[in-house]
């Protein structure tokens, strides 16, 4: 038997971690049914990352290229899917989720290809001393820009209305 009086308290990152794995199940519970529904075979990943609950959908061979129609034309599927995966956990808990979803693949390679167009913007903002604008992007796309940008130590922000918010790139001061 522990003594209560000897444990360890738990810290406010513990209780955060452990809400955050409670949201990645609550989603991963929804997103089984969901591929029950349509048929679709996967595997779901939960992660904590950047204190944020985490999943990923993932399949091999033919199972991975079928799940592409979850993903749809530029992702629009796949935010879709967030967001309804979003408001099953709310519906759950009745906190706000912040969870990220990837199906696939596809916002992995797609951060991998924002993080090239943040260091093509960044190396001209440095050649010419000039701001960038860059095409217009969805929250994801821009959150993965700006961290580019502000790890190369530039400034950048978000300017217009959606859809055509886009992202700002500034010469460093």
């Amino acid at each position: 038997m522990t003594d209560s009086a000897t444990a360890p308290a738990a810290t406010p990152d513990d209780s955060l971690t452990r809400r955050l794995e409670e949201e990645g199940e609550i989603a991963a519970d929804y997103l089984e049914e969901l591929l029950d529904i349509v048929d679709a075979d996967g595997d779901i990943d939960i992660d904590v990352d950047h204190q944020r609950a985490s999943l990923a959908i993932v399949a091999e061979g033919s199972a991975g290229r079928s799940l592409q129609r979850l993903v749809g034309r530029d992702g629009e599927v796949l935010e879709a899917l967030q967001e309804l995966t979003r408001l099953a956990v709310q519906t759950r808990t009745g906190e706000r989720s912040r969870l990220m979803l990837d199906i696939a693949g596809y916002r992995a390679g797609r951060r991998a290809e924002l993080v090239d167009v943040a260091k093509e913007a960044i190396a001209r903002v440095r050649a010419t001393g000039s701001k960038v604008a860059l095409d217009a992007m969805n929250p994801f796309e821009r959150k993965v820009v700006h961290d580019a940008v502000a790890a190369a130590g530039l400034v950048s922000d978000s300017e217009g209305e959606e859809p055509d918010r886009h992202v700002v790139i500034h010469p460093a001061d």
